[in-house]
């Protein structure tokens, strides 16, 4: 009797997984069968997709809106869809008026820089910690990930001080493009993603370079690089956003007008202009940002996981 209920229960126990037992989540298919489950299931998902986009699209689709109305409306009915009509003369006035292609120029090449560094700094850096693996790598992995734990307001007064006098140089470097890039080199999180998406190639590709006499330039250029586009492109991405934005330190190295990004000098140009005109300045410069992402996002999403970058 005990045999015959030990057969009994082993296919029970061993049967497996279906596809549908696979994509089963919280409610059964008998869950949703119930007309009432089902309903208010959809309107549960209703509601979080419009709570997410109000909160999430919700401040750039009104920045758009008030980029092209004039500031009267803007002060009176802030939420109202153009009651006097749209005046699309702001976004041409402040191109001129603002000089935002003059400031775009700047944030662009601030951008460019930064993103060069980075990418440099980070595969370099990750390169030796992860394939050459020197004889110290770990006691300098530690460090590096060390400095995660320091807040960078910290480290303010120092790198500031660094720019004013770089050892070496004998040259500040205030006022200068380079003051803003070779900092934005220095970034921990960078070198750390990278080392751990090279730990994830495989090794018989390295061992079979070096057998057909690749060094370690050759086989930095030749075999990892093309391997590591995808985490070139999140660290890519990291890099342009976080220079489009950043506007604490490009204020404090940057003190010449004609070389500030636009995150600088539209705040020091709000009192001088109008409010509309503010608004599509703003407007305008919140377009790169929002295209890149949509132009990466892609592969921003399918390489955070970091996995699966190489097959067979």
């Amino acid at each position: 009797m005990e045999h015959l209920v030990s057969a009994v229960e082993t296919p029970v126990r061993g049967r497996r997984k279906t596809a549908a037992d696979a994509d089963r989540g919280i409610l059964s298919t008998a869950d949703w069968g119930r007309r009432r489950v089902r309903a208010t299931t959809r309107l549960t998902h209703a509601i979080l997709l419009l709570s997410l986009i109000v909160v999430g699209l919700g401040p750039i689709l009104w920045l758009a809106k008030s980029a092209v109305t004039p500031t009267q409306d803007t002060l009176r009915q802030p939420l109202a869809l153009w009651p006097n009509g749209i005046d699309w003369a702001n976004l041409g006035e402040a191109w001129t008026r603002v000089e935002i292609d003059k400031y775009f120029f700047n944030t662009v090449v601030i951008a460019l820089g930064v993103w060069l560094v980075q990418v440099l700094v980070a595969t370099t850096a990750g390169y030796a910690l992860s394939v050459l693996r020197p004889r110290y790598g770990k006691l300098v992995v530690w460090l590096v990930m060390a400095t995660l734990f320091v807040p960078s307001i910290v480290l303010l007064v120092p790198l500031y001080l660094t720019i004013v006098q770089p050892p070496l140089l004998g040259q500040s470097l205030i006022n200068t493009f380079w003051a803003v890039w070779l900092p934005a080199g220095a970034n921990a999180f960078n070198v750390l993603l990278v080392m751990r998406f090279f730990d994830s190639l495989p090794r018989e590709v390295f061992e079979a370079a070096r057998m057909d006499g690749a060094g370690p330039y050759r086989l930095f250029w030749s075999v990892v690089l093309p391997m590591s586009r995808p985490i070139v492109g999140v660290v890519s991405v990291f890099a342009v956003i976080a220079a489009w934005k950043d506007f604490l330190w490009p204020l404090l190295v940057l003190k010449d007008p004609a070389i500030q990004p636009l995150s600088v000098r539209l705040p020091q140009l709000q009192q001088f202009i109008e409010l509309d005109v503010f608004l599509a300045a703003l407007a305008i410069s919140t377009v790169i940002p929002v295209a890149l992402f949509l132009l990466f996002q892609r592969i921003f999403l399918n390489s955070a996981g970091m996995g699966g970058a190489v097959k067979g």
